[in-house]
């Protein structure tokens, strides 16, 4: 299988929406940010690239201007704001970075690379490196990024991208694997101004190609269920999607208005039950701090009678617990802690050893219960309290 970081980064956050691009390959519209995204990568690769005169501020403005497309912002002041962004992006690049002592090895470097071996089988995994730099003791791999928001730091130490990307470095330059510690990888979120860098050790790489080959286990075992998420916002797959399918009224195999108020009168009602829900809590809560003033369990009302009552819940530390039951071979039948098996194994305990379980008890919450009683209606709704 041919996979690259990219196709993989989708099936990690969507299996179908992978199905969809990669094996049914069905087209799937360019959103705005993926192409403000690329326009600015480009934008920042005809910086970089190789000349006598490294190009001014205005002419990358001007560049970026000239691969604008106007048709895929809803509005005016969508299109706008967009664009006003990509030139501020560029002017802080240039305020922020010395453009002309930039030491480029390589820019957009394309790599294919082999992992895997005859028993899990051979497989080419590819991509494209935005940036190589030449650093004074070694080599920086960086990888622009036009997202608004930055990950934590964890993320970029973890970063699964950026150690492909290293990994195919190494096989381009072999000897550098004895200068591991002097060659960086970055992030480098240009909407910031921020370059987040981490580094690699042997034993990150190795666990690599492991992930890389679980991903790919899984795509040959013809795993694609939905994944509903956040993302789901900017996928062009979203009509086929059955997660989303009925959003959409024209792509309807019955379209319904029966159906369409029972499902509007459902969620009004919900949004009722929720608010009801709150004012509740709030009453009980008054409820109870009048009890506790007047020293009452009890309060009447020309509606009925409300009844204070208190549970008490508890839980066992678990190693005194295991210290107790496993030298008597009954911690294994315990399995979980719960009530339910330390009743049954309680039983089968002398008096001794039912004590010392006791003292492992401790009081895990405190639950106060407010039961309504009017006639033969008796019904009940608690209120914890935790402790």
């Amino acid at each position: 299988m041919r996979i690259s970081y990219s196709s993989l980064e989708a099936y990690k956050n969507c299996p179908l929406k992978y199905k969809f691009k990669h094996i049914d390959r069905v087209p799937e519209p360019k959103s705005k940010e993926a192409q403000f995204g690329t326009l600015i990568h480009s934008v920042l690769n005809y910086i970089y690239t190789p000349t006598l005169l490294v190009p001014t501020v205005e002419q990358a403005i001007n560049y970026f201007a000239k691969g604008w497309k106007s048709e895929v912002y809803d509005d005016e002041f969508e299109e706008r704001s967009a664009f006003t962004q990509g030139v501020q992006m560029i002017q802080q690049h240039y305020e922020q970075n010395d453009i002309v002592s930039a030491n480029i090895v390589d820019l957009e470097s394309r790599f294919a690379i082999e992992i895997g071996n005859d028993e899990t089988g051979k497989h080419v995994v590819s991509g494209i490196i935005d940036r190589i730099d030449k650093t004074k003791d070694g080599y920086e791999i960086i990888d622009y990024k036009t997202a608004r928001k930055m990950p934590s730091q964890e993320k970029v130490d973890n970063d699964i991208q950026l150690s492909i990307y290293l990994r195919a470095f190494l096989e381009r330059y072999p000897k550098e694997k004895e200068n591991l510690e002097n060659i960086t990888v970055s992030l480098y979120y240009v909407k910031h101004g921020v370059k987040l860098s981490a580094k690699r050790t042997k034993e990150d790489l190795d666990k690599l190609e492991a992930r890389f080959l679980d991903v790919i286990k899984a795509i040959e075992s013809a795993e694609f269920e939905p994944i509903l998420s956040p993302l789901c916002d900017w996928c062009g797959y979203k009509k086929l999607c059955p997660l989303w399918k009925h959003q959409y009224k024209e792509e309807r195999k019955i379209d319904s208005t029966e159906a369409e108020q029972i499902i509007d009168q459902y969620l009004e009602l919900k949004k009722k039950m929720s608010a009801e829900k709150q004012e509740l809590t709030k009453l009980q809560g008054e409820i109870l701090r009048y009890m506790e003033e007047e020293g009452v369990e009890r309060v009447f009302g020309e509606g009925g009678i409300i009844a204070k009552s208190l549970r008490t819940t508890y839980k066992y530390d678990e190693e005194r617990l295991r210290d107790i039951l496993e030298p008597v071979d009954k911690w294994e039948a315990v399995l979980k802690i719960d009530g339910v098996a330390l009743r049954n194994i309680l039983a089968t305990l002398p008096s001794a050893l039912k004590e010392e379980v006791a003292k492992t008890k401790e009081i895990d919450k405190k639950s106060v219960s407010l039961s309504v009683k009017k006639g033969s209606l008796d019904t009940e709704d608690d209120f914890e309290v935790t402790e």
